[in-house]
């Protein structure tokens, strides 16, 4: 009897290890003093991308800047990856009783803002979405239907067993396409070379199932869309948001010019006086 006690007491010790030890889906950093502002970048990307809009920003506000689970050498987490990202911020926002608060999210991070911001009861002061889609896959996927994205697919096994040196071939054309500055370029590129080969794989899937249009109906906040308009046009670009927001009752669409996905990057200076001007409207 004795013996057995001691196995299930060794077990349970050996869960509640384990359990302490498991990963958090997301990694946040905070500074700054004032209104809140939580920052949450985009897919393979860490919060550090924010610094240069975080270092004008702390002096008036209290920035949240968030890191995802499998990126910036963060440890992965088990799948399915975005819904436990997603519920994790939304404990975060419970958990440090953030009021008013602006959510800033760039491409994923945006997709993301905007569920937060449809949740209901929703606390959330406003959302500002960079280059951000309610609905990616709808506009990548032939025939979109989200219930036929799985994690075991031939493209994804296809991208898993992939080579170091063809990976980083891919990596490098991909950053080619996501700005206009080389050496951002070159950043984003180590960026997704330092991710989690799963958690690029199955969070991409993830990502492409998730389907926001219905849920903007519910959205009643401020909501401002910073888009890129390299590399399609403003007019084409114009039209795709026009197109994916239809449901959203109350949003500004602003289009960056001579800018590619990652606006902040290519347009600094007139990012940074986006932002302010939108934090400083009441």
């Amino acid at each position: 009897m004795k013996n057995i006690l001691y196995t299930l007491l060794l077990a349970l010790l050996t869960t509640t290890v384990h359990a302490q030890k498991d990963p958090s889906p997301i990694h946040v950093e905070i500074r700054g003093e004032g209104t809140p502002v939580l920052f949450i970048p985009g897919f393979t990307v860490p919060g550090s991308s924010w610094k240069a809009v975080v270092d004008q920003l702390a002096e008036q506000y209290e920035c949240h800047v968030v890191t995802l689970a499998g990126f910036g050498g963060n440890a992965p987490i088990a799948f399915p990856w975005l819904p436990k990202v997603n519920a994790a911020l939304e404990n975060y926002l419970q958990e440090q009783n953030l009021q008013q608060v602006t959510v800033i999210g760039h491409s994923l991070g945006g997709t993301i803002a905007t569920w937060l911001a449809s949740r209901e009861n929703s606390k959330l002061e406003r959302v500002i979405l960079i280059d951000a889609l309610p609905a990616a896959g709808a506009l990548m996927i032939p025939n979109f239907d989200p219930e036929q994205l799985a994690y075991d697919s031939p493209y994804n096994n296809q991208q898993l067993a992939m080579s170091a040196y063809d990976f980083q071939q891919m990596a490098t054309n991909m950053s080619k396409g996501m700005s206009l500055n080389t050496e951002a370029q070159e950043q984003i590129k180590q960026w997704i070379l330092q991710a989690d080969r799963k958690t690029y794989v199955y969070g991409y899937t993830d990502y492409l199932k998730l389907d926001l249009r219905d849920a903007l109906k519910n959205i009643s906040i401020p909501v401002t869309i910073i888009a890129a308009d390299k590399p399609f046009g403003k007019e084409a670009v114009t039209k795709t948001y026009q197109d994916q927001y239809q449901n959203l009752e109350n949003y500004k669409l602003v289009v960056a010019e001579n800018a590619a996905h990652f606006v902040m990057f290519d347009q600094p200076d007139w990012f940074m006086a986006q932002l302010k001007s939108i934090l400083s409207t009441n």
